[in-house]
């Protein structure tokens, strides 16, 4: 009898064989934070190399406004830290970069309002724990940094794990086309939540997500002119002319990414003139990188906002020592050109539940850029109005998203063996996280001496 070594393997096989690792890796292993002898100021400093120089100290200072802050833009010192930690070797199209600030609201092709992991910029193959381990991490940074005691931080860390592992066990009592097609709208949070204060603050949350859109991009980017007369007013350094690329370079930007686009919007795209480009600082770990933003506008005088970022190769790849790619069996054919902006699309393609339909990517210049509408009813919670209580359901709701991520991947289900009923990995996790805080707080601390010292530069926005 011949075997099919393309034969994907059976759940039960995958469940027992994700069971047989608690052997090698006992789930309590996953508490134990042992820090390499690392410079967390250098690791900074490696990242800016091929930045722009003049927005580097932009970076600095918004790292600087506090310990969730600096974890939010430091990704690459945690798969540096991770790198070498107790795994079980299970990896998935993983984030990269799971924190709570990189959830959120957009809107479906359907005109829906939904709720996904919303960033992937560092995605690739990776391990499912290190996405995990990020989104406890956060929990804990993001609830000391509003006052929240310590015990309800510690509360929304065991919640992260145990959400993860309930929402894989319910996801794989269904099959895979069901897992495929299963997502999060963004009214039945709502129900999830209790009736008050921080189901109002989740309303809040969905109208301002659903007022945004290329109209009410253009009232917050500053304009003169209309339409195909519209062009963008600068307000530097967040958002200027000087450094972004010309109107014939913009021109043949998106000409080439409409060559990765989907055949609609390709031809969509032909009724759109480009009448203005701008440089604009984004985020906070990605500031320095090369973002703009191109507004289009159709042939009613509507505008349409599109943007092309830069992308970098995964810090999964260049600190934690991931391989590139997209899966083990090679399920997507790589692009010989612009293949940083393929991962990060193909990333966000599997692991989001439905996507943006301006997706694309491209190589100019030397330099690998994916394409995304820019702000359409994009939004998410404010972090800065977290309560307890919201705090532990708002991460529930983020790990219940990521295990869903997760189970697209073809070894998904070795995790849910692997973890079990036991609350093990829960508490191990949340330990992990509250440790990691620790760290990541003397690490903002370090940025802090450097920028006294001289070191580096910092300059608030």
């Amino acid at each position: 009898m011949t075997t099919r070594p393309d034969l994907a393997m059976t759940l039960d096989a995958q469940l027992s064989a994700g069971r047989a690792l608690r052997r090698s890796v006992a789930r309590r292993q996953h508490a134990l934070l042992e820090m390499p002898d690392r410079d967390p100021v250098a690791i900074l400093e490696a990242q800016h190399r091929g930045r722009v120089p003049e927005l580097v100290p932009v970076r600095v200072a918004r790292m600087l406004e506090s310990p969730f802050a600096f974890y939010r833009g430091s990704a690459a010192h945690m798969a540096h830290d991770l790198r070498d930690a107790p795994r079980t070797g299970i990896v998935v199209v993983a984030c990269g970069d799971a924190h709570l600030g990189n959830f959120g609201f957009y809107a479906s092709p359907e005109r829906e309002l939904v709720f996904d992991l919303n960033d992937f910029d560092e995605a690739n193959v990776g391990p499912w724990e290190w996405d995990l381990k990020r989104l406890a991490t956060s929990a804990v940074l993001a609830g000391r940094e509003v006052g929240i005691d310590e015990r309800t931080c510690r509360e929304a860390a065991t919640a992260a794990a145990h959400a993860y592992r309930d929402t894989l066990n319910r996801l794989y009592a269904h099959t895979a086309l069901e897992r495929f097609y299963f997502r999060v709208e963004a009214d039945a949070l709502l129900d999830r939540i209790d009736a008050g204060p921080d189901r109002k603050e989740l309303r809040r949350a969905q109208r301002k997500a659903r007022r945004r859109s290329s109209e009410q991009v253009l009232t917050s980017v500053a304009t003169v002119g209309s339409g195909l007369d519209t062009r963008i007013v600068d307000q530097p350094p967040v958002l200027r002319h000087l450094g972004v690329a010309s109107p014939e370079q913009m021109t043949g930007i998106l000409r080439t990414y409409r060559e990765s686009a989907a055949s609609d919007v390709a031809v969509l795209l032909e009724q759109y003139t480009l009448v203005d480009a701008a440089f604009r600082v984004v985020g906070v770990g990605s500031v320095g990188l090369r973002a703009h933003i191109a507004l289009l506008i159709g042939p009613s005088g509507e505008p349409l906002m599109l943007q092309p970022k830069e992308a970098v190769p995964s810090v999964l790849v260049t600190y934690g020592g991931m391989a590139f790619g997209d899966t083990r069996r090679r399920a997507v054919a790589r692009p010989s050109r612009g293949v940083e902006g393929w991962r990060v699309v193909t990333g966000q393609r599997v692991m989001q539940a439905v996507s943006d339909r301006f997706l694309g990517w491209l190589e100019f210049e030397g330099r690998d850029f994916y394409v995304r509408q820019f702000r359409d009813m994009k939004g998410a919670v404010d972090l800065d109005r977290l309560t307890p209580s919201l705090l532990v359901e708002y991460t529930r709701l983020c790990a219940a998203v990521l295990a869903r991520a997760h189970a697209q991947s073809p070894d998904g289900a070795r995790i849910l063996g692997y973890l079990g009923r036991s609350d093990r990995f829960d508490d191990a996790v949340a330990r992990w996280a509250r440790d990691y805080a620790d760290q990541a707080e003397q690490d903002h601390a370090a940025l802090a001496a450097a920028v006294r010292s001289g070191r580096l530069a910092a300059v608030a926005t």
